[in-house]
């Protein structure tokens, strides 16, 4: 198997993004053969344009989900063998005004599609969009590392805790089933809701429980819980969502209630570990069956664990190895 070295520019290695689509593989990387260097994009252009120039030194350039304007594509297309390009967003749709065509999200997602000789999405929905602008592109779903879930703490307490685990960025959609949540914690004391995040809701009556999300934690303040929460409204930029947060919940053996957007619905009906909900009527009625029906969150949380075990990190590895390197040989190596 011969080598390959590979240049992996990222805009922000710290988000999640990176991590999971990204940062989590490069052990697996390495282990079959794919030398991995990974820099930040810089904000000073000639900075960027050195960068990118230094393309010529590697067999394959990973650009993660940042979409370059007309000069930068030039100067990283000119000087690379092989570019691939990776997103897991509907990066071409404005987040403020998703149903707009007149933004410049759209250009430079165009742009940065057709530089590419190989593309990587997150999902279907999202291919469709590459796939106007490059003949290859791939599905590679996000995924995490199941093992990391597989002590469940024991569930001894009387509580029934809700969860949602997200950014501040994200919290304005669980805010908006919030009366619905209100109305819950009137009806029911045994219901809590906990947030894993960097913010967190204004409540009235739901008792909650505010953890700061960390890396180190986050399992263990999911494994603790009963039901995950997973609303989003439905628009051109959500559907583009990968449903980590569900693949999370799943992880953690919870049964789930998630709007029937995008990704959420194919997770929850191809799982069956959980309800769908649209209207504050049916969130209700799915929290108050799954808030009265123990053996039926332990049957959905039992086929979440199943479910979830084909969007492990060792599975989708080896998938990005086959990308990456298409004629190499399947990952040997064995999570730790």
């Amino acid at each position: 198997m011969d080598s390959v070295n590979l240049l992996v520019v990222s805009n922000n290695p710290l988000r999640p993004s990176y991590r999971q689509r990204i940062g989590d593989f490069l052990p697996f990387l390495q282990d079959n053969g794919i030398s991995t260097e990974v820099h930040q994009l810089p904000k000073k252009k000639f900075r960027r344009w050195s960068l990118f120039k230094s393309a010529r030194n590697y067999d394959v350039v990973l650009l993660h989900k940042k979409c370059l304007n007309f000069f930068d594509a030039k100067i990283l297309r000119r000087y690379s063998k092989k570019i691939i390009y990776d997103f897991d967003d509907a990066i071409m749709y404005s987040p403020q005004k998703p149903e707009s065509d007149n933004t410049s999200h759209f250009r430079l997602f165009e742009r940065t599609v057709r530089l590419a000789d190989c593309v990587i999405a997150g999902n279907d929905y999202l291919a469709e969009h590459a796939r106007r602008f490059c003949a290859n592109v791939h599905v590679l779903p996000t995924g995490l590392n199941v093992s990391v879930y597989e002590k469940p703490a024991k569930k001894v307490s009387r509580k029934i805790r809700l969860v949602w685990i997200g950014s501040q960025s994200t919290l304005r959609y669980l805010q908006d089933i919030s009366p619905v949540l209100e109305k819950t914690a009137k009806e029911d004391i045994r219901v809590t809701l906990r947030v894993i995040s960097d913010n967190f809701p204004l409540l009235n009556y739901m008792k909650l429980e505010k953890h700061a999300w960390s890396l180190k934690t986050q399992a263990a303040d999911l494994l603790a819980c009963n039901i995950g929460l997973a609303p989003l409204p439905d628009n051109r930029f959500t559907r583009g969502k990968c449903g980590f947060k569900i693949l999370q919940y799943f992880a953690a053996g919870l049964p789930v209630i998630a709007s029937p957007v995008g990704v959420n619905r194919d997770l929850i009906e191809k799982s069956g570990a959980g309800m769908l909900a649209s209207t504050s009527e049916q969130w209700q009625e799915a929290i108050e069956k799954l808030v009265e029906h123990p053996q039926l969150r332990e049957e959905m949380g039992q086929k979440a664990r199943q479910f979830v075990k084909q969007y492990d990190t060792r599975v989708l590895a080896e998938k990005l190895c086959g990308i990456i390197q298409p004629k190499s040989s399947k990952v040997m190596m064995s999570m730790t």
